[in-house]
Parts: C-alpha cells; sequence; structure tokens
C-alpha cells in the first residue's frame, strides 16, 4: 500500500472535508443534468417504452423536443412503410390535449386543468402498447371512456382510481393507476385509440402524428432505418428509437434557459468544491508537515514528496467520487418516491467522475507550496 493512501486511511478525519465538499458538488450539478434528462425522458417515456424499433417523423425533425410542429406526417406515408419487407407493425403515435375537470364529492376541491393527452392501441402485443403495461392495466383501458393517469398527478387532478371526471365534454372513468410516468408541465392522461374516437379527438385532417414501427428482426433496426430513408424521397425520416432518444436529450440540453442554469450550476459546484478541497488539503498537509520533514532528514527528494501530495488528491478525488455515488442514488430513490423524473445516463456519470477527481488533484497541485516548510531543521526545535 503506498504512503499517500495509508496517509488517507489512518487520517480520513482529516481529509473529510475535502471529500464531502467533493461529493456534494458533484450531487449538486448531476442533480440539475438528471432533472432536464428527467424531464425529456418523462415526455418521451410512452414512446421509449413501446415495442416500436423505428420512429418515423417529419423530413425536418430533429427531435421530438421543441419539433416545432415539424414531426407530423401526411397519412399517405403510413402505407408506404408497410412495403418494406422487414416490418412488422405501424401505429401512429396519436396525441391532443383538452381539458379537464373533475367531479369532486363532499369536502373536495373542484379542479379545472388542461391535460395533455396519448393514445395506445390496447390490441395484445399492439407497437403504442408500451411494453411496462400490466395487463391490468389494458383491459381497463380497453373499456369504453377509460382513462389512465400516473400516480404522481391525481392530487393535481383531484380524482383517485374508480373517480368520474369531464374531459372534452365527456364524462370518463379512471381506471388505472400509472407508475414511472410522471407529467413535466401539465398533467398527462392516456387512452385507448377506441375512446380517442368516441371523445371526439380523433385528427381530421390529412396529416397525422409519428409512426412508430415494429420490426420483425429488431437487430435489422439501423438497415431498415437506411432503406426506408433511401425511399422518403424527402417525405418523412426514419430514426431508430435509440437514435432519437439521444436526439430528444441533445435538444433539452440545447435549451437556452437550461444551458444557464447548468453553466451556473457546474461554475458554482466546481468553484465551491475547489475551494473548500484546496483549503482542506492544505491544512491537512501542514498538519503533517513533521512528517514529510522527517521524510526529507531521511532523503527523500522534494520531487517524492509533491507526488506523494498528487498521490493523496487523487485518491481524495476516488472517494468523493463514491461518496457522490452515494448521495446521487439517495436523491434518485427520493425523487422517484416523490413522482419527480431524473436520468444519470452512464456517460454523463462518467464525464462527472472525472471533472471530480481532476478537481481533487487540481487542488492537491495548488497545495504543493506548503510542502516548502518542511524543513528537516525544524526537528530540532
Amino acid at each position: 500500500m503506498s504512503l499517500a493512501l495509508s496517509t488517507l486511511i489512518y487520517e480520513w478525519r482529516r481529509y473529510m472535508a475535502a471529500i464531502i465538499a467533493l461529493a456534494l458538488s458533484g450531487l449538486l450539478v448531476m442533480a440539475f443534468i438528471g432533472l432536464f434528462l428527467g424531464i425529456g425522458k418523462a415526455i418521451t417515456a410512452t414512446i421509449d417504452r413501446s415495442r416500436a424499433d423505428i420512429m418515423v417523423l417529419g423530413p425536418k425533425s430533429e427531435s421530438l423536443i421543441n419539433s416545432g410542429g415539424n414531426s407530423g406526417l401526411p397519412k399517405r406515408i403510413k402505407p408506404l412503410i408497410y412495403l418494406n419487407p422487414g416490418v412488422k407493425a405501424v401505429g401512429e403515435l396519436g396525441g391532443d390535449g383538452a381539458m379537464w375537470s373533475n367531479r369532486p364529492g363532499p369536502n373536495m376541491k373542484r379542479t379545472g386543468t388542461f391535460v395533455q393527452i396519448w393514445v395506445v392501441s390496447t390490441t395484445p402485443g399492439a407497437v403504442t402498447l408500451p411494453v411496462d403495461y400490466p395487463e391490468a392495466t389494458r383491459l381497463a383501458l380497453s373499456e369504453p371512456y377509460a382513462v389512465a393517469v400516473d400516480e404522481s398527478v391525481l392530487p393535481q387532478l383531484g380524482v383517485k382510481l374508480g373517480d368520474t371526471a369531464t374531459m372534452n365534454r365527456r364524462s370518463v372513468t379512471v381506471r388505472a393507476i400509472l407508475h414511472g410516468y410522471p407529467s413535466v408541465t401539465q398533467p398527462t392522461v392516456v387512452i385507448s385509440d377506441q375512446t380517442e374516437e368516441l371523445l371526439d379527438l380523433q385528427s381530421k385532417g390529412q396529416r397525422g402524428g409519428p409512426l412508430m414501427v415494429q420490426l420483425y428482426h429488431p437487430e435489422m433496426a439501423e438497415q431498415v432505418r437506411d432503406q426506408l430513408n433511401a425511399i422518403s424521397d424527402g417525405k418523412y425520416r426514419a430514426w431508430t428509437r435509440a437514435e432519437l432518444s439521444k436526439a430528444n436529450e441533445s435538444a433539452i440540453m440545447k435549451e437556452q434557459i437550461i444551458g444557464v442554469i447548468l453553466f451556473f450550476a457546474v461554475s458554482v459546484g466546481s468553484a465551491v468544491g475547489m475551494g473548500i478541497t484546496w483549503q482542506t488539503l492544505r491544512g491537512a498537509i501542514f498538519a503533517n508537515i513533521k512528517e514529510f520533514a522527517s521524510l526529507r532528514a531521511l532523503g527523500v527528494s522534494m520531487g517524492s514528496l509533491r507526488l506523494v501530495v498528487m498521490e493523496l488528491s487523487f485518491w481524495v478525488g476516488v472517494v468523493g467520487v463514491a461518496v457522490a455515488g452515494l448521495f446521487i442514488w439517495g436523491v434518485d430513490a427520493l425523487a422517484h418516491a416523490g413522482g419527480l423524473p431524473l436520468d444519470f445516463p452512464i456517460p454523463v456519470m462518467a464525464v462527472g467522475a472525472v471533472v471530480l477527481i481532476a478537481i481533487a488533484v487540481l487542488s492537491g497541485f495548488l497545495s504543493l507550496g506548503v510542502l516548502k516548510q518542511s524543513q528537516p531543521a525544524d526537528l530540532l526545535r
């Protein structure tokens, strides 16, 4: 075991402030990033958890986030997709909005709000039906005028399982409660395509929503995507589901206000983490200055002592990353319990870990000046 690691293990109390500072700065940055990415995941949860292997959007669409109305397609496109022999099923991503009003019981408050509507097919194995819907939810949505809502929006909608409400001036009943489909802006209500027709919410124009395509062989998604784009003649653009998911994440991060918030969070988190880590390492090294002086008296060069300090700061960074991971895990558990969408992709977490270790190493570099006070002659005083 190296001298630096031994020092950190046996004198961990002196370095705990630096470790906690690093962990909290990492938590601050990752919490903001996780929240914004979670918002994107919440918006596209019905798509990400569907059986679709390919999404077909408008030719100018860059994502489903802020598509500016370019994600819609002429309805004549749908039959053309079936011409590809690899296509098993094609479904339309239906969605609309409507006014929602509950029917309060005694001592309950009336609620009126605008809701976002997602439409799914209740046919077993349908391409638009999310794979994590239990069979009971599918059967419940098969009933006329049945709706499903996520547990996180029940207070906002003023309903519970089995309650009736009014949507688009028609009476609907909450027949299923979803889990893991939180709403970000306005509450989301899921209905079947049959209920969509009963509520007179179907599009009557010549354009429809994006298309969800299921393949016989999902592993051929990229090949089929290229085939569909080759014959599109500029009328649409096909994406693999993974490709579209990354595009949605990028679209969220490109939002101007989100960019400003993230820049502020990263700047503040890095500055606070580095400042506290630097001062803590400096104080800890100064507290061990006699030990460093003893090493110099034994013939250890100043360059070797600097390497010890740099290695020590590296291990402080590694432990800080581990503690940050525990903090993030706790925050993620609390957020999910409260219905708040958070998402922490592994690549983003890896970048965050590298940044924290870099902050620790830089703090160690800034603390090297203390070693000049490790004079062997001071041991005689």
